[in-house]
């Protein structure tokens, strides 16, 4: 069981660092992609001049190129993270196995002939990702791709064959091997992913209830989120009978999202089918917006009092960013990724409160397009649009923040979650970590520990160097307290963590460092 958690953990920690591109590259995204509309351009003059307007369309599109890619982020962060033998062939297998990933399943597709050829080719769950038509997989495909990468490096980076094939031994082995079992993979998801795209369109029935219409809507949206399924499960929203099929002006719109423009950029909210407007929106971005605005402040401060003293300045600053990228941006994985993975049982309880918001929201008549819930569009299509209720936003938001805050802040406490800034308490008086001489504390450790031939692999978390040791019994633990750490742990017999808090990444390059000049 301990294995497991361990396990469990270090995917989470492997996740961070994808994450922490994404935040901050979220908020420019969501901020030039505001500063270049037109509405903010007639709003604030000055955006229109072509210098400024070049700027942000330059940090937009190289934003877009970020979010554009994340599979590919999230491929080499999880093979990094994983992997514990050699990460750097881990990381270069991992991109390798993902494009083999999506060409395998484009091949699939095309010989099975169920290449889409016409109309919306993401209602049928495919994309143009990297220049070809594929399957939608998102952050799943860059997550089986880093997982098997991670795999490979640690079974087989030592790996050793006949003499006629020598040149293909060891570290060189390790993407060919991840591109082999991705290309099984790549031939087996397509199968089961038809199996998946019938079953969320024959929810469409239940998705038009009053009732379990939003409910289902947003449960289940997030519960894509960990795969990056969600997209598709949107546009099967936007453009399916799923979001149901509407007649306005004797012409029929099949899903919510025509149906929605038509009403809100043509006809106008005096017209008579702006009552309709909340049969739309439900589906759309005013759900978005009271998580953007008001539940994930409240899961950000919630963590933030939660941190140990000692650890708030470095968890203030990743979850102030994910929570603004956010808010501003309509990116929400950056927090939503902070404890998903290591606290499963709150993210669902965390989309089950989110559905009563939406419930709410339907049943008080809000009527807030479109589909991104930042606190832009909050105030052009909801306290700029007249009959919109945009006021309910806010009513069912101030509610929820408090729901929310004092649910993860219970949560976190009771069972211990590792949210940012709660690996464990730093030493409050550590002289080495203080002065910043890592390589003196390097040296301790190591001695401390038996030497480098009884250190194994060396890892780090936010705040606990994490190693992997020979023989236990050649540790030093007197020793290893004077190198100034706060904390000594043995999750297993031959792992040891120990804390040094904030810093720590820093110890540890000073480790590997001595540790190479004695290779």
């Amino acid at each position: 069981m301990k294995k497991y958690s361990e396990q469990i953990q270090r995917f989470g920690r492997s996740l961070l660092l994808p994450i922490g591109v994404m935040a901050p590259v979220g908020l420019l995204l969501g901020l030039s992609a505001a500063f270049t509309q037109s509405y903010m351009i007639d709003l604030l003059p000055f955006l229109g001049n072509p210098t400024v307007k070049l700027i942000f369309t330059s940090i937009r599109q190289i934003s877009d190129l970020i979010f554009g890619n994340i599979p590919i982020m999230f491929a080499m962060g999880v093979a990094y993270g994983m992997a514990k033998r050699d990460k750097g062939i881990a990381v270069f297998s991992s991109v390798m196995a993902y494009l083999i990933l999506l060409i395998t399943m484009k091949i699939w597709l095309s010989a099975s002939g169920q290449l889409i050829t016409e109309g919306n080719i993401a209602v049928g769950g495919q994309a143009m990702v990297l220049g070809m038509q594929t399957l939608n997989v998102n952050v799943l495909g860059g997550i089986i791709a880093g997982l098997v990468a991670a795999w490979a490096s640690d079974k087989f980076y030592n790996l050793e064959l006949p003499i006629a094939f020598a040149f293909f031994s060891g570290k060189k082995s390790v993407p060919l091997i991840s591109m082999g079992v991705t290309i099984a993979i790549g031939l087996i998801l397509p199968f089961f992913w038809q199996y998946f795209i019938a079953f969320c369109s024959s929810l469409s029935g239940l998705l038009l209830h009053k009732i379990l219409g939003p409910v289902l809507s947003g449960f289940v949206n997030r519960m894509m989120i960990p795969f990056g399924l969600h997209h598709v499960w949107n546009a099967m929203l936007r453009f399916t009978e799923a979001g149901g099929t509407y007649v306005i002006n004797g012409q029929t719109y099949i899903g919510y999202l025509d149906a929605m423009n038509e009403i809100l950029f043509n006809l106008g909210p005096e017209s008579e089918y702006w009552a309709l407007m909340p049969e739309l929106t439900r589906f759309g971005a005013q759900n978005q917006m009271v998580r953007t605005m008001f539940v994930f402040p409240a899961i950000g401060l919630a963590m933030y009092k939660t941190a140990y003293p000692e650890n708030k300045a470095l968890a203030k600053s990743l979850i102030l960013t994910s929570v603004l990228t956010a808010a501003l941006g309509n990116v929400t994985e950056p927090l939503e990724f902070t404890f998903l993975f290591i606290a499963p049982a709150l993210y669902v309880i965390y989309a089950l409160i989110g559905t009563l918001g939406s419930l709410a929201l339907y049943f008080m008549g809000t009527a807030v397009g479109y589909i991104r819930g930042t606190v832009f569009d909050f105030v052009i299509f909801g306290v700029m649009m007249k009959n919109s209720h945009w006021i309910n936003i806010v009513i069912v938001g101030v509610i929820s923040f408090f729901i929310y805050y004092f649910l993860f802040k219970w949560w976190i406490v009771k069972f211990d979650v590792k949210t940012p800034g709660r690996e464990d308490e730093p030493s409050a008086d550590n002289v080495l970590i203080r002065e910043k001489r890592y390589d003196e504390i390097a040296k301790i450790v190591i001695e401390a520990l038996g030497g480098p031939s009884n250190i194994g692999t060396v890892d780090n978390c936010i705040t606990r160097l994490r190693i992997d040791i020979n023989d236990n019994k050649k540790i030093d633990k007197d020793l290893l307290k004077k190198s100034g750490c706060a904390g000594i742990f043995f999750p297993t017999t031959k792992h040891i963590h120990i804390v040094f808090g904030p810093l720590v990444e820093f110890v540890r390059n000073a480790v590997d460092d001595e540790l190479g000049r004695h290779a």
